[in-house]
């Protein structure tokens, strides 16, 4: 079981918030709980994106993503 930032009952209550597109391949609705993971984890820590650790994805994606959205 992955470590997660979020528990269940937490992302059910803001999953719908971040909806995929139907154009995107893989498993979005998997990439965006990680990303919030990811975002959490940084925000917790105080740790630069270079830092993330890989359950997390590769870091560069994270930071790319943020950037977008801030």
């Amino acid at each position: 079981m992955a470590r997660r930032e979020l528990r269940d009952d937490q992302w059910k209550q803001i999953e719908e918030l971040l909806p995929s597109k139907v154009s995107d391949p893989g498993q979005t609705a998997t990439n965006n709980r990680i990303f919030v993971d990811a975002v959490l984890w940084i925000a917790r820590t105080r740790a630069h994106c270079r830092d993330l650790s890989e359950q997390f994805g590769p870091w560069n994606s994270v930071f790319q993503r943020y950037n977008r959205i801030s």
